[in-house]
């Protein structure tokens, strides 16, 4: 039987709530149960006055309207603020009603000028979700996943200029030098001195500067494509939770940001046994820091930076009794001079590598001499792979699909953080947060329900106990 839809439902008038328009299964609803957002009146009083000035938009509303951004990714606010003023669950979340205007788009950013900028607020917000997880014990940190992403910034890459910047000395310099000049001394060489700024001017190097978001870097994706973007830096935790999270520019390396995030992660979580990380962050450093700190590092195979046809580095085999190399044609490489970046140089005898019949696959230096060199921190990459090959690395390493490459994904995918329209540091920090917090409410959200944790909705029990308006209690009553 035919049956045509005619527009007269359009003007019906019907005696009900917003509560009824909301689906009892929203994930809003679950989230309104999870967790109390009325702990912002305490992050922002201070950013009010209780007495002068017109009367604020509720800062609890203008923190759900960015969660209802991030929670559903969408790409800006003036879109959010168009779908709110349509979405009834939306509106219900904020606490309006259904004729309530809804804020400008442009009164977050306004708030986030004159109020929030340069605050932990965020950071706050964020550590707040992540406390109601631990306190639930949904967290597990017995192993950390760490990693980065890169998201494209808001600036034409054709719109730059060429600046020369200083390169900065690690933060473990000292602490490297001492190590240097120790091993310089037992070799029977004299340790190095400190340069004098004076008379050595700093070293710099050429990179390229947006015009239209100067806090950016250029990223490489892949060999050829180049663009300006900035990086995420993430820790989680075997149930995907995101734990820490920190940013910078594109053209900074992870293995540079690795400290600050590690710091954070072992005084928020001092029983993390394991550190799961990819090739990039496989460094002499990184490594020696964790194993000192009796943690294990578990890393992946990295591939030899060695020409094709030529012998890969492991090829070279080193001898601790008698601190030298031995080449693939069985002849000795001798502990030459340690260099001012930690590696020890062992070379050959160039008399007896001119007529070696591998040459071709050693060396193509004009002296025929072959030099090879290895850290002084080198002990600590072959305890890495040593855990790499061992049946808890392999098992660990496995799960990072699951873990921390499953965030990103999820991240770019559902809450739009593939590129974005913010410039700036600070603001790409605040999103970042903010996204990372939604993410953690959503799993939050979840694991209540799994475990049954979330009281059921019951429409009785919230007119009397749960509304302080008596209009609204009256029409949940009638429509019950």
């Amino acid at each position: 039987m035919l049956n045509k839809k005619t527009e007269d439902n359009r003007k019906q008038i019907s005696f009900l709530c917003i509560d009824d328009l909301v689906p009892k299964n929203h994930i809003l609803r679950d989230i309104d149960k999870a967790i109390d957002f009325s702990f912002i009146y305490d992050l922002v009083k201070d950013k009010y006055h209780e007495e002068i000035g017109r009367p604020s938009i509720d800062p609890v509303v203008l923190f759900k309207i960015v969660f209802i951004q991030y929670l559903f990714g969408i790409r800006s606010m003036r879109q959010t603020i168009k779908e709110i003023e349509v979405n009834t669950a939306y509106r219900w979340f904020l606490g309006y009603d259904l004729l309530e205007p809804i804020p400008h788009f442009s009164t977050f950013g306004k708030n986030y000028a004159r109020r929030f900028a340069g605050t932990d607020i965020f950071e706050q917000i964020f550590e707040r979700i992540l406390l109601e997880a631990i306190r639930c014990k949904f967290v597990d940190p017995s192993a950390i996943f760490i990693d980065a992403t890169h998201i494209k910034a808001s600036a034409n890459k054709k719109k730059s200029v060429n600046e020369q910047v200083k390169i900065e000395a690690k933060h473990y310099h000292e602490e490297l030098m001492e190590e240097i000049n120790k091993d310089r001394e037992e070799h029977g060489k004299k340790p190095f001195k400190d340069k004098d700024d004076d008379n050595n001017p700093p070293v710099t190097k050429n990179i390229k500067k947006s015009t239209t978001d100067p806090d950016c870097g250029e990223f490489h994706k892949g060999e050829h494509q180049k663009c300006f973007a900035y990086t995420a830096h993430v820790a989680c935790d075997r149930n995907n939770f995101v734990l820490k999270a920190d940013v910078s520019a594109g053209n900074i390396h992870d293995s540079v940001m690795f400290d600050g995030l590690y710091r954070q992660v072992k005084e928020s979580f001092p029983e993390v046994e394991a550190i799961v990380v990819d090739a990039g962050y496989k460094t002499p450093w990184i490594c020696k820091q964790v194993f000192d700190d009796g943690r294990i590092l578990v890393t992946p195979y990295k591939r030899p930076m060695t020409k094709e046809g030529f012998f890969k580095k492991h090829e070279y085999v080193y001898d601790e009794y008698y601190d030298c190399i031995i080449c693939p044609n069985n002849q000795i490489l001798s502990y030459s001079t340690t260099n001012r970046d930690g590696y020890r140089e062992y070379k050959s005898d160039a008399k007896v590598c001119i007529g070696c019949p591998m040459k071709s696959k050693c060396t193509e230096s004009k002296n025929s001499q072959k030099v090879v060199t290895r850290h002084i921190w080198e002990e600590y990459i072959e305890k890495a792979e040593d855990v790499r090959h061992s049946p808890q690395g392999k098992e660990l390493y496995s799960l990072r699909s699951q873990t921390i490459e499953r965030v990103f994904a999820d991240a770019k995918e559902k809450h739009f953080m593939r590129y974005t329209h913010l410039r700036g540091l600070a603001k790409l920090k605040m999103q970042v947060t903010l996204i990372f917090a939604c993410m953690n409410l959503k799993k939050l959200v979840t694991w209540k329900r799994r475990k049954g944790m979330l009281p059921p909705f019951d429409r009785f029990f919230r007119i009397f106990l749960g509304f302080r308006n008596t209009e609204k209690a009256i029409c949940l009553a009638l429509s019950a």
